[in-house]
């Protein structure tokens, strides 16, 4: 997963540009058509999917988009992590607003499929606190952190295994949901949360989703920042 796949010179209306949100907005359909896909299924089935089985979708699906598709948009897929580079300088300002439209454009269109496929289910997979909002915006807070503190890291040009990055996010995204989903749903996404929500209109909890993760993404920029390779050596100098 990379900050930014182009030249910062391409324009938002650019053919160039054009290509680069699309991809987020399919890279993102497809992240939510898959993920909550599956918790629907697994509901429709009696259970058949499993809650396990639910975690490995949502990490295999950003597993497969950050390598189809970061080598042309960077594959963010998520607008806690576009904000996350754009605080760490490693992102154009003036793209942050057309990438987090496109990604939240393929969340809903995403959401709005499986609504025609499943006209009967009620919340279409959206994130639902099973306990107190608090204890759920904690926990977002926290997995959205970590999962950009991991995204930060094996993006870093000074990272030898960028190569894997794609394994290892997803990874923990998968991680993440397997722990953490039965209680708070383990969004660590706005658009991911926001496309089912609005289609199903569960909206008494989203807010939850909509600022912890945003507050969870940028937090983790500090820890980053303090753990840069040149910020240990100019202290230790």
């Amino acid at each position: 997963m990379n900050a930014e796949s182009s030249t910062q010179s391409e324009g938002v209306f650019s053919f160039a540009g054009a290509r680069r949100l699309t991809s987020e907005a399919f890279g993102t359909f497809a992240l939510v058509f898959a993920g909550t896909g599956a918790i629907v299924i697994n509901d429709v089935s009696g259970g058949s999917v499993t809650h396990v089985g639910i975690a490995i979708t949502f990490g295999l699906i950003v597993l497969a988009m950050i390598y189809s598709l970061g080598d042309v948009s960077g594959a963010h897929l998520n607008p806690a992590v576009t904000i996350g580079f754009l605080c760490a300088r490693r992102f154009d300002a003036g793209w942050v607003v057309p990438y987090i439209t496109s990604q939240c454009t393929g969340a809903i269109l995403a959401s709005l499929t499986l609504r025609m496929l499943f006209p009967s289910h009620e919340t279409l997979g959206a994130t639902l606190p099973a306990g107190s909002e608090t204890q759920s915006f904690i926990l977002e807070f926290l997995l959205t952190f970590i999962l950009m503190f991991v995204i930060l890291r094996v993006s870093s040009s000074t990272n030898k295994h960028t190569e894997i990055a794609g394994v290892v996010v997803g990874s923990v995204v998968a991680l993440e949901a397997i722990f953490a989903g039965p209680i708070c749903g383990a969004s660590m996404n706005p658009a991911r949360s926001l496309g089912p929500a609005l289609i199903s209109m569960q909206l008494s909890s989203l807010w939850i989703y909509l600022t912890a993760t945003f507050l969870g993404a940028i937090a983790s920029v500090y820890l980053n920042i303090f753990l840069q390779p040149e910020v240990a050596n100019s202290s230790e100098g």
